[in-house]
């Protein structure tokens, strides 16, 4: 069984069997300017974050932010069913927030494999927090879950350009972690069970944070593209 989004798949494999690719996608969005509104929350969720986990990444924290990261998602998707109820008969909007479900769905799922495979990790590492690896994610989730569902009811321009800001965060996390533990890493098996039902395949934990890494920044670069056609449609409209 292959739970994974294809589409999504084929562009990983993609951009990890190719360097410069990978960077020609990172250099894309880099110098986009999020509003003063995401700039402050986003930099507020990376300052909590350093205080509770510390600024180096860690398999501990790296569990935290996936908890946190599916958040977006899954309030996006519940913010355009509701949208769609008020809105059902306007068919240009429909299909624009029906376009948001499906992305949101398979970015949630795919952020869901994520905080599965590596709390696997954690477990055999024996970084396993209840309060710092489960409490304190979960109630950050809960808050960030119904702040980004009403902001993305008022402006969805900032609730995308939120996730831009954490998902731009991740892929350095990540970045400076495949760094600094290069060799550990690939040393390590990546087996798991939940990871083959999802339908990726990697040789090891190199691989699979590489693969982590690139969802991220396919992550930060759709949020964009999203305004970017948001703002295409109703300026067409």
């Amino acid at each position: 069984m292959q739970f994974c989004d294809p589409e999504l798949e084929t562009l990983n494999t993609e951009l990890r069997s190719n360097a410069e690719a990978l960077n020609a996608y990172v250099k894309k969005y880099n110098d986009y300017k999020p509003s003063a509104l995401p700039r402050f929350f986003g930099n507020l969720l990376v300052l909590c974050g350093n205080l509770v986990y510390g600024r180096k990444p860690t398999y501990l924290k790296f569990r935290a932010v996936e908890v946190i990261a599916r958040v977006p998602y899954h309030s996006w998707e519940s913010a355009a069913y509701t949208l769609l109820t008020l809105f059902f008969t306007d068919e240009k909007r429909a299909m624009k927030l029906s376009e948001m479900s499906w992305f949101s769905r398979t970015a949630k799922e795919n952020e869901t494999m994520h905080v599965v495979v590596i709390s696997h990790f954690a477990r055999a590492e024996k970084v396993v927090s209840i309060i710092r690896g489960t409490v304190i994610p979960l109630m950050f989730a809960f808050v960030y879950f119904w702040g980004v569902y009403i902001l993305y009811l008022v402006n969805p321009r900032h609730a995308l350009e939120l996730n831009y800001m954490f998902e731009s965060h991740a892929f350095k996390q990540y970045s400076e972690f495949i760094e600094t533990n290069r060799d550990v890493l690939k040393a390590k098996s990546a087996s798991s069970e939940y990871l083959s039902w999802y339908g990726r395949s990697v040789a090891n934990q190199l691989e699979f944070f590489e693969s982590v890494r690139v969802d991220e920044i396919i992550h930060r670069n759709r949020s964009i593209e999203l305004i970017e056609v948001g703002e295409g449609a109703e300026h067409h409209s």
